[in-house]
């Protein structure tokens, strides 16, 4: 699944859920919960991604877990494993229907990369922005806890899987581990960064670069959920690590600060994203797109800037 030019990603999908009247804030399951209670608007939301220029989808799963669902929705263990499938069935069936209607000559085949959460997620309480819960857990309890959502999202025929907004590296060597559980599967490796050097938890960024060099199914390792202006220091900081074989993928937020007992913090000054996008491609980004309060309008800006008029062949 090696990238042939840039390939774009989707951008906040619970940005979009919000933008359409549903109500996400707040809620422990975030946008997983709306799996359960409107599953049309998800497909919808992954429709406006594919439509505004998306080569990839990312399922509604970052917050879904079977303990999770288990625990907030009274569902059964099947039932659980069942809605967590769910969250790529409904982005297939969206990906179909671009394909029926939409997919014009020279446009990527979109696909479907299953969304994989730091155990922080489900916690729900910020922890995925400082990775403070690692120390009080192994590696083996980590993998046990990423398992069941790791053999869902395989199991329903995710192209891909997104392990995304990860605070340290333990966690990071857990999921590499645990994906060799599943051989036939590739996925990219995605951080949570507070800084030009750091993880979430203060480790560099360089050292889980080559923790993602360990594995032979990654097809990226990068960047998610930092401001956008970090991107281009973080991946200098690890620049020499980088090979044809392990692309970057980013895909920051907008660079508003989330308060997590208020919300998003608006600001009057917004940085250019699509222009942002044209240095991560000299740095060597392959897979490039958005994370929260980016929208299918700032993902057709960033088709526009890196490919213009000109469309890679299918990959």
């Amino acid at each position: 699944m090696m990238a042939k030019g840039p390939v774009i990603l989707d951008g906040g999908l619970a940005t979009e859920l919000e933008a359409a009247g549903l109500k996400i804030q707040g809620d422990p399951l975030w946008s997983a919960r709306i799996l359960h209670t409107n599953p049309k608007a998800v497909k919808e939301a992954h429709y406006r991604f594919l439509d505004s220029g998306a080569d990839v989808i990312t399922t509604a799963t970052y917050q879904a877990s079977v303990e999770g669902f288990i625990q907030h929705l009274g569902l059964t263990n099947e039932q659980a494993n069942q809605l967590l499938m769910s969250g790529v069935q409904l982005a297939k069936e969206a990906v179909q229907d671009f394909k029926a209607t939409c997919l014009q000559s020279g446009r990527r085949v979109p696909l479907v990369a299953g969304s994989i959460g730091p155990y922080g997620a489900f916690l729900h309480d910020g922890s995925e922005y400082s990775g403070a819960y690692e120390g009080s857990m192994s590696k083996e309890e980590l993998k046990a806890w990423h398992r069941p959502q790791l053999r869902c999202l395989v199991s329903a025929g995710a192209d891909l899987i997104a392990m995304e907004t990860i605070p340290s590296l333990k966690e990071a060597e857990a999921l590499v581990e645990l994906l060799r559980e599943f051989p036939n599967s590739q996925a990219w490796l995605s951080f949570s960064c507070k800084d030009h050097q750091c993880l979430s938890n203060g480790r560099r960024f360089s050292e889980a670069v080559q923790v993602a060099r360990t594995s032979k199914q990654l097809v990226a390792v990068g960047v998610n959920c930092c401001a956008p202006t970090l991107v281009e220091p973080l991946l200098d900081s690890a620049g020499p690590l980088w090979s044809p074989d392990l692309c970057w993928v980013v895909y920051p937020n907008s660079g508003e600060e989330w308060i997590h007992d208020t919300g998003w913090k608006t600001s009057d000054e917004k940085t250019s994203f699509a222009e942002l996008s044209l240095k991560w491609r000299k740095q060597g980004a392959a897979w490039i797109g958005g994370c929260c309060r980016i929208s299918p309008a700032d993902i057709a800006e960033v088709r526009h800037q890196l490919l213009g008029n000109k469309e890679t062949e299918n990959s």
